[in-house]
């Protein structure tokens, strides 16, 4: 049975419990501390008040306030903590004044062994006093019967011992006294309180906890666990709360030698999955320090960090072009658009054939931008622009100190750039033999290492590579990896020149006009739209056609240009400006496409020679722009002359 005095909330609780004298001294006393704490008289003792406080769940005692071997009961068997009533030594004094005058044979008893306080008290002051101890309740009542038998007529003690020895027909004198009652309260108030501190900071430490995403468990010198989120224990497939007091290699058997043995970080396997573990010292004042270990799981290290290389990426490696760019009606632009379509559907790797100037890059852009990597990089570089150390350097990254003048810090490639998105490797076909071998690697395993480093990192990319040249040349002649070649062309298109396909020619050089002219402020008005520009055009239908574009659109892409600025020099009004375009004018800004060199037309050529005229006609405008010298377009070639003497002949 329990009695509420007081039920303030957010007040400590304290339980007094007796069922001896002692409980009416807590009624007496209890009504002074209502004000601080919700208190209640509880008669039960023993097993009984164990049941009671372990049984009342959420509305459990903060603190229990015993006396004698009620307290030492309680205090091995329950949770919450007991504070024990000790009378002073006014108290016992004034008990043993009381006892002489009530009998000449005093027995003091005491619960444990009496203490040498009290003997050398009653010595130095010759009272004559039986001392007797008990350690339980049977005990208690052995011992009131036997100093009963001894003849002793008044007996001090706490409360069970006087009701015992008054039953048993015995004077009886209580031995605590309001003061001491008193004391203890104030000592239940101080625990109560400092536990609702130490509760209310464990609930604060639990709550950040439990809102950690990694596992965490802290443990105790002998690597016992002190605390244990629910993330860890759902990974360990554990009940937090009993994993608290245990040992954790009992707990978790897997993890032995796995775990680091001194500060810093490891790799372990917890049931399949991989995760980092990281442990650090545990600082505590006055006991041994014990250990914390972070969980982190490596899939959420790697999504880190692949959203930290997105959110990095800057704007210059995005997509400009898409499908509806890729001007043309033809039966082979249409086949080029339905691949595209279809191949961005996949993440397999795609060579594009092509030469110079059909659009390989706007094709490649074009299939990112419907792929499901759209919103990360697409990354573009051409393999033929760089020396090779600057290549490998650029494609792969380096780290701080791999050569003279690298970054602070590092660099990350553009392999790494492009993380989740689209790598776009122009002219493959000249990329140097060792950088080959790297690429393979990056491509089997999906993994790069920077230049000076040692650990590879992982990448998540779409490969598309292009050239203008057949690489089954280059690996016949040894130059080009045939594995490389074999992993590259997994996925092909093939884009046609501009010379086969006639028909797309005009709509084609429309549509760059308009863009052109939209470019230049003093045309944009005349030149609305790609109808507006379609009609300027026509005089040049049959000149446009016939001529062969061996730079394809991105010579005609320079002619339209050239027209523009005749165009944005020209007085003549909006009506005026659809005659403008002729073919005088076009024999004057472009002559070789009105009237071209005479030479047989290029019959059904395959992509072999397709290349090799191409590739002479790249040679013989360098060698141009440098007025013939061989030595100066070697050098800018990278090629010696034994090479570019073979490449013109061979490209006739």
């Amino acid at each position: 049975m329990s009695t509420p005095l007081y039920e303030p909330p957010q007040r400590p609780r304290v339980w007094a419990l007796s069922i001896s004298r002692l409980r009416d001294l807590f009624f007496d006393i209890a009504g002074e501390y209502v004000e601080r704490a919700d208190i209640r008289i509880v008669s039960h003792a023993f097993e009984d008040a164990v049941r009671e406080i372990e049984g009342a769940g959420a509305g459990r005692p903060d603190v229990v306030l015993a006396g004698g071997s009620n307290g030492a009961y309680l205090k091995t068997r329950v949770s919450v903590p007991v504070v024990r009533i000790s009378p002073t030594g006014y108290d016992v004094m004034h008990a043993l004044a009381r006892a002489r005058r009530e009998g000449a044979r005093v027995a003091l008893v005491t619960h444990g062994d009496t203490p040498d306080e009290l003997r050398r008290f009653t010595a130095a002051y010759a009272l004559d006093v039986t001392f007797a101890s008990y350690q339980s309740a049977q005990d208690a009542e052995s011992v009131v019967l036997d100093l009963s038998d001894r003849g002793i007529e008044v007996v001090v003690g706490p409360g069970l011992v006087t009701d015992l020895a008054a039953s048993a027909g015995m004077g009886a004198v209580f031995l605590y006294s309001r003061a001491s009652v008193r004391a203890g309260f104030d000592t239940a108030l101080e625990v109560a309180q400092a536990t609702r501190r130490e509760t209310v900071r464990r609930q604060r430490l639990d709550t950040l906890l439990q809102h950690l995403r990694d596992g965490v468990v802290a443990l105790d010198a002998q690597g016992r666990v002190e605390v244990m989120n629910q993330r860890l224990a759902s990974v360990l497939g554990i009940d937090a709360a009993k994993a608290v007091g245990r040992a954790l290699h009992d707990l978790a058997p897997d993890l032995a030698g796995s775990l680091p043995d001194t500060d810093g970080d490891s790799f372990c396997t917890v049931r399949g999955a991989s995760y980092v573990v990281h442990r650090g010292p545990l600082a505590s004042s006055g006991a041994a320090p014990g250990t914390v270990l972070t969980f982190q799981e490596s899939r959420a290290v790697e999504r880190l960090d692949r959203t930290l290389r997105a959110r990095q990426r800057v704007q210059q490696f995005t997509a400009r072009y898409r499908l509806d760019d890729i001007v043309g009606a033809s039966e082979s632009i249409e086949r080029v658009r339905a691949l595209v379509a279809r191949y961005a559907r996949s993440d397999a790797t795609v060579l594009i054939l092509g030469e110079s100037g059909t659009g390989k890059e706007m094709v490649a852009q074009s299939m990112h931008q419907l792929s499901a990597r759209r919103d990360f990089a697409f990354v573009a570089i051409n393999c033929g622009a760089f020396p090779e150390a600057l290549l490998e350097s650029e494609l792969f990254g380096y780290e701080e100190g791999a050569f003279t003048g690298a970054r602070k810090g590092g660099k990350a490639g553009l392999i790494e750039v492009a993380h989740r998105g689209t790598l776009f490797l122009d002219e493959i076909g000249e990329m140097p033999l060792p950088l080959q071998s790297r690429l393979l690697r990056v491509l089997q395993e999906r993994e790069v290492v920077r230049l000076g480093s040692t650990e590879p990192m992982r990448v998540d990319i779409r490969v598309v590579a292009a050239t203008h040249r057949a690489l089954t040349d280059g690996v016949a002649a040894g130059s080009f990896r045939a594995d490389l070649y074999y992993r590259l062309n997994i996925l092909s298109i093939a884009l046609p020149p501009l010379r086969e396909r006639p028909n797309d020619l005009l709509p084609l050089a429309a549509e760059l006009l308009r863009q052109a002219a939209a470019r230049e402020p003093r045309l944009a008005a005349r030149v609305p739209d790609a109808d507006t520009a379609a009609r300027m055009l026509e005089g040049l239908g049959v000149a446009l056609r016939r001529y062969a574009w061996p730079g394809n659109v991105r010579e005609l892409q320079n002619v339209i240009e050239r027209i523009v600025v005749e165009l944005a020099d020209s007085d003549a009004d909006t009506e005026a400006s659809t005659e403008l375009v002729t073919r005088d004018m076009l024999r004057a800004i472009a002559p070789e496409v009105v009237e071209p060199v005479a030479r047989a037309k290029p019959a059904a050529l395959t992509l072999r020679e397709r290349s090799r005229h191409v590739e002479a006609d790249e040679i013989r405008a360098v060698l141009a722009a440098h007025e013939g010298d061989r030595d100066a377009a070697c050098a800018a070639l990278g090629i010696s002359k034994t090479t570019l003497w073979r490449k013109l002949n061979a490209g006739r």
